[in-house]
């Protein structure tokens, strides 16, 4: 939608996601983001952490099924999503806070300290394959021709000419 607020956060997330389902069935997958910046202080030649942002970001549909299947506790995240106009509420000290709200729109594991593997989800029992033109995807249909490897271009190439 236009006007609103696009933003990426790398942090740590605090708890396990968690998996809830709508009235009407669709999945949605909670969970709070922290972000803990740091500084490297020149007089005593160390880091130092500042605060902490937390920040509750919220999936949908299938993004929340795969969030809660992939992701846990302490996972190094990459999320990017729509910033929420911030909620005020009154913490249990009395004191007055606002929180951080972000639909995701994509989120991932942050591979800068660990690796990940990534299974492709199948819709509809159907094995999908990218279109290597851009676009749509394209389902995969097996072969045993080889003059037709031209004509399917989500098959592995040979060596020999197809003609």
């Amino acid at each position: 939608m236009a006007g609103e607020v696009t933003v990426t956060i790398v942090g740590n997330l605090a708890d396990d996601p968690e998996l809830r389902y709508t009235q009407g069935g669709i999945a949605v997958a909670s969970v709070r983001v922290g972000s803990t910046p740091r500084t490297f202080n020149r007089s005593s030649n160390e880091w130092v952490d500042g605060e902490t942002v937390w920040v509750r970001c919220t999936a949908w549909r299938e993004v929340a099924e795969n969030v809660a299947q992939s992701l846990t506790k302490g996972s190094r995240v990459v999320v990017t999503g729509r910033l929420k106009p911030p909620s005020a509420y009154q913490s249990a000290q009395g004191e007055a806070r606002a929180s951080l709200e972000l639909e995701i729109d994509e989120i991932g594991p942050s591979l800068r300290y660990a690796t990940a593997s990534v299974t492709r989800r199948a819709r509809d029992g159907a094995a999908q394959v990218d279109s290597p033109w851009g676009g749509d995807q394209v389902e995969k249909k097996p072969s045993g021709n080889k003059a037709e490897a031209w004509a399917n271009p989500a098959e592995a190439p040979t060596d020999e000419a197809p003609f």
